[in-house]
């Protein structure tokens, strides 16, 4: 099918594409975004039904290898202890994700000048500081402000989640230590808003919100973007992004519905397809001109591959908790967030209150780690731990470093045949170190806070939610594939907007700071339109 060039053709409509496609609608140029899942029915999502945890294993589960639905893609993790977690459809990670929504704090973009690691961003957080307060007013963030670990700001926010019983478990520990914590920034609103209806407390949050209440991208910036003009296609596979003689991009040909190849012409492509789907692509957009892949002068895209090592440690209780019941992220804690030389490892990491496992997942937890036996003790080491657990993760910073990377598999292909991300990661020894020492903190905090036995998984397998670092931005070509505001430094009509740009990982989730990203970006090509390849 031939048609005329659109403006901008962007890649992908999770966080960070309805992000921009938002902030780039009042231009009024012709916008088109593909994405190769559809859109989202909320009727449709796991906690509409009795069978919610089976179902939310199922075509709703976090690893597309597990879903294997048809718009997902496989890839292979056997060389990676964490695997990796992705949605494919409107909303992208979103529409699984916690809502757990903190911003970065000012040290993680400087963390070569305060530590002497990594590389320092070439932004700053006040940089950011604006898109954060316009993207939580999007978003609809609930919170507290005057959190000392955060610069002041005046920033919109609705009344922060109710603590629950767990989260007043925690903090009864976390007092009895002196320790910092504070009521989280979450993507739940408490109150109706901007159309939504407020969050319920069903409690089956990471397989979607029929509520609506969970700030998944659909149902915030989608609305919006597509009242205002963008044209979203979905089912729509990108194969790879087209470059002319000159060697800038000329649009992308992806697989439609039918299966049928299409060519979309523009005269700027927008990658917004997350830390492994944009690596995936540029990759396997090879030609005469970028050999290695496009837009990888560098060598670098691909490498320095981010998650952010979890652990979960959860303490049993004699009183009852208030279960699974509520959003999982209702206070957090940051005593061990920034360097302290008497520690054996770097940086630091973020402690989020986890609530306890439904009935299911309770069951499944505790017969691999031992706490429920086969046997005669089986339904009463059950009743033991379902509704009688709360406790915590500590999401850890994870560095950077180059042999932590996403290729293509020689072999393993998707339904079209286009090469499958292959994923190589080891844990290093500053993440093990930190996972440690958020294994015996926890334990310390839910001891304090009555807990009569403590259990502990670190790292989880299946936690890389988190995707960052493969296609990093910086002022150095030879160091980085985009520059300070997303636009390759190979192919000047070729931005990126998602994790893949992180220099560092925080040690926070980073949704919030990836959308911040995109408005920022988006801004800056707005402010250059007229000298936008210069």
């Amino acid at each position: 099918m031939s048609e005329e060039p659109v403006d901008v053709l962007i890649i992908g409509a999770g966080a960070s594409g309805a992000a921009m496609s938002w902030s780039l609608a009042d231009t009024r140029m012709h916008i088109v975004c593909l994405e190769q899942g559809g859109l989202m029915n909320p009727l449709t999502y796991p906690s509409t039904s009795r069978d919610w945890e089976t179902r939310a294993q199922g075509e709703f589960a976090i690893n597309p290898n597990q879903r294997n639905l048809p718009t997902d893609y496989p890839i292979n993790e056997d060389e990676s202890p964490i695997k990796i977690a992705n949605f494919n459809g409107v909303g992208g990670g979103t529409v699984l994700y916690a809502g757990h929504y903190p911003r970065f704090h000012p040290s993680d973009f400087k963390v070569k000048s305060l530590d002497g690691i990594a590389e320092d961003w070439p932004i700053s957080y006040d940089d950011l500081a604006p898109f954060y307060g316009e993207n939580d007013r999007m978003t609809g963030v609930a919170g507290l402000a005057g959190d000392p670990a955060y610069p002041q700001d005046n920033a919109h926010r609705l009344p922060p989640l109710p603590l629950g019983k767990s989260g007043q478990i925690l903090a009864k520990g976390y007092n009895k230590l002196g320790w910092h914590w504070w009521p989280s920034d979450t993507a739940i609103i408490t109150e109706d808003y901007d159309g939504r209806a407020k969050c319920i407390n069903l409690g089956a949050c990471g397989s979607g919100c029929a509520q609506g209440a969970k700030g998944s991208a659909d149902v915030t910036y989608w609305p919006h973007a597509l009242r205002a003009g963008v044209e979203l296609r979905t089912h729509c596979r990108v194969r790879e992004v087209t470059v002319g003689k000159d060697g800038m991009a000329t649009g992308a040909v992806y697989y439609d519905g039918n299966g049928d190849e299409q060519v979309i012409k523009s005269h700027i492509v927008v990658m917004a397809s997350n830390g492994v789907g944009t690596p995936r692509l540029l990759l396997n957009s090879k030609s005469p001109q970028f050999p290695d892949g496009l837009a990888n002068s560098s060598g670098l895209v691909g490498k320095n591959l981010m998650f952010h090592p979890y652990a979960s440690i959860q303490g049993v209780f004699n009183e009852l908790t208030d279960g699974f019941a509520g959003p999982h992220k209702a206070i957090r804690s940051q005593q061990f967030y920034e360097t302290d030389p008497s520690r054996d490892f770097v940086r630091g990491y973020t402690m989020e209150i986890q609530r306890g496992m439904p009935p299911v997942r309770t069951a499944h937890t505790g017969m691999r780690l031992g706490r429920i036996p086969w046997g005669d003790d089986h339904h009463s080491a059950f009743r033991r731990l379902y509704n009688h657990v709360t406790g915590m993760v500590a999401v850890c910073e994870d560095l950077p470093e180059e042999h932590n990377r996403v290729t293509l598999d020689p072999h393993l292909k998707d339904g079209n045949g286009i090469p499958a991300p292959k994923i190589n990661y080891t844990l290093s020894d500053n993440s093990r170190n930190m996972l440690d020492h958020g294994v015996a903190r926890a334990t310390e905090i839910l001891e304090a806070a009555g807990a009569t036995d403590v259990m502990s998984e670190a790292p989880i397998s299946w936690g890389g939610w988190h995707l960052m670092g493969t296609a990093r931005m910086g002022l150095d070509p030879a160091k980085s594939v985009v520059n300070e505001w997303g636009r390759s430094h190979d192919v000047k009509n070729l931005f990126n907007i998602d994790g893949s740009v992180f220099v560092t990982s925080a040690g926070v989730n980073p949704t919030s700071t990836i959308q911040a990203l995109a408005l920022y970006i988006a801004d800056q090509m707005k402010s250059r339109l007229t000298n936008l390849f210069d």
